[in-house]
């Protein structure tokens, strides 16, 4: 999973506004930061500059939203999972993770770029409703034909590829059902953009991480208490995608403001698609550089063993939500930032978003790799095998997410076909390592080719940006989080082993995860909170108490 996707079915697959929109009522007011004051109980004698504040706080609001969206749809995703897992058994259930890991990997594809684009240029025309109807109307049209394009080769692929990895009479029919799916999940990804690119947070979770991990949650119990087995899943999933693609429609016109156009698209495309075919080959560079392991995995290893595989990716993809809520609507604001050449504003936010990124990643990884075989036993004793290929793809997240968004900053920054050429250059790496590792050690060598792909690619990306636009986020406050994440990783150790066989797996890793999180607070405490992270939660929560406190008020009988 690359490090700054937006989405993470990812994201997955991995990971992607500044203005509002032009109709000031179309977005729900609580998505709006209000301007800092005194009444965000914040020291008003601080020295962080007011545009850096207010940065800073549209970017924690966007992560707070996000972060809620992000751990729903882990919740949901995993349930869905787990549900699978158990009613398939583990050879079933791996034809169905590795059909499903294709159409992920489409997923990513589907749309051309046009999810990016549509958060580069909408702000941008605010003043002209018509244009943004037709880079809208072009985002849909590119996703459709695409979408097609796509799913028609899926079709026609489908009986080689059950031939040539996990031969089975179920994979063929599925994978069929699962190229519409392609579409229809396109479509949605553009209603979660559009809400996006109009600042409106709520709106891209509700889509993107809410709604459709539920659609398919419903589908596959709905599914499996009927009695129909994996085929009868895969079109449970089609029917509840097209009842959302329909439903969205007039929710992402009436929230946005903005009724998509196919008038007068050929005036609009050329500049449209000179932001989104980088992207798309970007993207594309990226199903080799971060997803070659799944591909790998199927071919040259079993059903089981993809099985295995894809729980290992469903816990990693918990320690990516930092990462992936911070980048709600950094994008946004990096790119007003850059328009308004107000570099040293922009490198400032940089810093201490990426820092916030570290600090809340950190004690998800501490408690993944010191619990994650008790994770794992829970869906079952045949997945503890993913134990090691868990702890090495823990690396690749740890330094994908110490340097923040460095793949959205390139785009945002006008750097995109550099972004390209890179992906493309370790997409040839990464196949021909991932290859390699697979061969020689198993489901570990398909974590380690990717978790070295994300590493290098995002330490070359950061350069990158320090030597494009001067931006360098790091410096010794990083050291803070890092220090206390090895405190409470060690008390966490230290009841685990003290706890071994006192009782079950589950009960001792909550036990530890929870005493962990404590000492991982207290160290971070004692070893000093930073001026900009203390401002961020600070106020937020301020704001939040507020409106809480407000929404009882209205509630309370003649009030």
């Amino acid at each position: 999973m690359p490090s700054d996707t937006s989405d993470t079915d990812v994201l997955d697959d991995r990971s992607a506004d500044a203005a509002p929109d032009s109709d000031a009522d179309a977005v729900p007011d609580a998505d709006a930061v209000p301007a800092p004051d005194a009444a965000t109980d914040v020291d008003a004698d601080t020295d962080i500059p007011d545009d850096e504040r207010e940065a800073l706080l549209t970017i924690g609001h966007g992560a707070v939203v996000g972060s809620g969206g992000q751990s729903l749809q882990r919740a949901l995703t995993t349930a869905t999972e787990y549900v699978l897992a158990q009613g398939f058994g583990p050879v079933v259930y791996g034809v169905y993770a590795f059909a499903w890991r294709i159409a992920q990997l489409l997923f990513r594809l589907v749309n051309f770029g046009s999810v990016g684009t549509l958060q580069r240029y909408l702000s941008a025309y605010d003043d002209d409703p018509a244009r943004q109807g037709r880079v809208v109307g072009l985002a849909y049209l590119t996703t459709l034909v695409v979408g097609l394009g796509l799913a028609a080769g899926l079709v026609l692929t489908s009986g080689w590829l059950n031939d040539a990895t996990v031969s089975h009479p179920d994979f063929p029919p599925t994978i069929r059902l699962f190229a519409a799916l392609v579409v229809l999940v396109g479509l949605v990804r553009i209603h979660a953009g559009v809400l996006r690119a109009v600042q409106s947070a709520r709106g891209e979770v509700l889509f993107n991480r809410v709604l459709r991990p539920a659609v398919k949650l419903v589908g596959a119990v709905a599914a499996m208490a009927l009695g129909y087995s994996l085929v009868g899943v895969a079109a449970a999933f089609v029917v509840g995608m097209a009842g959302l693609v329909v439903l969205g429609v007039p929710m992402v016109v009436s929230a946005s403001g903005i009724r998509p156009s196919v008038g007068g698209l050929r005036s609009e495309a050329r500049r449209f698609y000179n932001h989104s075919a980088p992207i798309a080959l970007s993207s594309l560079g990226k199903v080799f550089q971060n997803r070659i392991d799944v591909m790998l995995v199927g071919f040259l290893l079993t059903a089981k063993a993809a099985g295995v595989y894809n729980v290992v990716l469903v816990l990693v993809s918990l320690a990516w939500i930092p990462l992936l809520s911070f980048n709600m609507l950094l994008p946004p604001v990096a790119s007003g930032l850059y328009a308004d050449d107000e570099m040293e504003t922009l490198n400032a936010v940089y810093t201490a978003v990426t820092r916030l990124i570290v600090t809340c990643v950190v004690p998800i990884l501490a408690v993944l790799a010191v619990y994650g075989r008790a994770v794992l036993a829970a869906f079952g004793p045949n997945f503890t095998a993913g134990y090691v290929p868990l702890v090495v793809y823990l690396g690749g997240v740890l330094v994908g997410s110490a340097v923040g968004a460095t793949g959205w900053l390139l785009m945002m920054t006008d750097h995109q076909y550099a972004r390209m050429a890179l992906d493309w250059l370790l997409a040839v790496l990464n196949t021909l390592l991932t290859f390699a590792f697979v061969r020689a050690f198993g489901l570990a060598g398909a974590a380690l080719g990717t978790a070295v792909a994300i590493a290098v690619q995002n330490s070359v990306q950061v350069v990158l940006l320090r030597r494009f636009e001067g931006l360098w986020p790091f410096d010794a406050t990083f050291l803070k989080p890092l220090g206390a994440g090895v405190v409470a990783a060690g008390v966490m150790l230290l009841v685990r082993e003290t706890l071994a066989g006192a009782g079950p797996g589950g009960v001792v890793a909550v036990t530890g995860a929870i005493l962990g999180a404590v000492t991982y607070v207290v160290a971070l405490v004692a070893l000093g909170v930073n001026d900009r992270d203390r401002l961020v939660v600070t106020a937020l929560a301020a704001r939040y108490r507020r409106a809480v406190l407000a929404a009882l008020g209205e509630r309370r009988p003649g009030t």
